[in-house]
């Protein structure tokens, strides 16, 4: 066999090997197909999944695995509340903030079309706790995307914990958030009442957003969502969940307000939103991501003030606008 022959050799098999592979591929890409779940987006295997609409009834199994009951937002997102109503932290020396303004851990669930479930929340922990609630969640397949502070030099020192889990088990995820709840002071949820008035000028710092908000009688927030389609992977998000701006006020007397809250920006609004905040005399805290595999790529910062209300509203709105943001009262 000549030199060209030996050379050719390989070349003829693999074009035969090719050949008696093609009738298996087309088979298995038209499996793949048969197999995309409804609800799924794009191509095969980079296809996006949807969240499907649920009831309350869905969730009875998760919340009493969580011990408690949460409320479902816009037919697809089961939330559920853990206020650290054991805590007194104290912030810049003397602000004794309530659980609602910036010590609210939550988790939320969403199912996909794909039959599966994602879990998310954030959930504040003393530094005592940080530790052996990470091992738990760790121990139960549940990941932590982000570990930062939410609040300005503040005693006793409190970490927030961004959580995430998937699976076809919800139940097997709410046990596994549930096991890190435990290793904390969490206490056991309370009814509550009837919503009582806040404090605060809500019309001035309506107008100053140019969004309505809610009250719960003990502060006052408003949320903004991306309005772009965001992406956990695979996975659509529901409009608000995990991509959200939220401004929560917690009145002191002559309309005087303690802000907390976070913006969430693409890479390009970043600086424009920090400028924002500085030049409206809002103390920057955190600057940081909350998930992992999110698409667009989303970042938040966590911020800080206290003054008049209507005036960090305004101070707001500008951080507002420089943002592809819409009021989640309008999604």
């Amino acid at each position: 066999m000549k030199t060209g022959d030996k050379q050719a050799a390989p070349s003829r098999r693999r074009v035969l090997a090719a050949a008696a592979l093609a009738p298996m591929l087309a088979g298995a890409g038209t499996a793949a197909a048969r197999s995309m779940p409804d609800g799924a987006t794009g191509a095969w295997p980079h296809m996006r999944v949807k969240p499907v609409t649920t009831t309350m009834a869905d969730w009875a199994g998760v919340a009493n695995v969580l011990g408690r009951s949460g409320n479902l937002l816009r037919g697809t997102t089961y939330h559920t509340p853990f206020p650290r109503d054991d805590l007194r932290v104290v912030v810049e020396g003397d602000i004794v903030i309530t659980p609602a303004l910036a010590l609210g851990a939550h988790v939320a669930f969403v199912r996909y079309a794909d039959g599966s479930t994602m879990c998310m929340g954030d959930v504040a922990v003393t530094e005592g706790e940080l530790q052996r609630v990470i091992d738990a969640w760790q121990a139960n397949g549940i990941a932590q995307t982000a570990l930062h502070k939410h609040l300005p030099a503040h005693s006793p020192d409190i970490w927030w914990v961004h959580v995430h889990g998937h699976g076809h088990d919800e139940l097997a995820l709410a046990r596994g958030l549930r096991a890190g709840f435990d290793r904390t002071g969490i206490p056991p949820a309370t009814p509550s009442g009837p919503p009582g008035a806040v404090d605060l000028d809500i019309a001035g710092i309506e107008a100053a957003l140019g969004a309505k908000g809610s009250s719960d009688g003990v502060v006052y927030k408003a949320v903004f969502a991306r309005r772009e389609t965001i992406c956990d992977g695979h996975l659509v998000l529901p409009s608000g969940l995990g991509a959200t701006s939220a401004f929560i006020f917690q009145p002191l007397g002559n309309g005087r307000a303690a802000l907390s809250g976070d913006c969430v920006m693409l890479a390009e609004e970043v600086q424009n939103v920090l400028g924002a905040l500085r030049q409206g005399g809002i103390e920057l805290v955190e600057l940081h991501n909350h998930h992992l595999t999110e698409s667009p790529r989303l970042f938040f910062t966590h911020f800080w003030a206290v003054g008049d209300a209507v005036e960090l509203a305004e101070a707001l709105r500008c951080a507002v606008d420089a943002t592809n943001v819409v009021p989640t009262s309008g999604v």
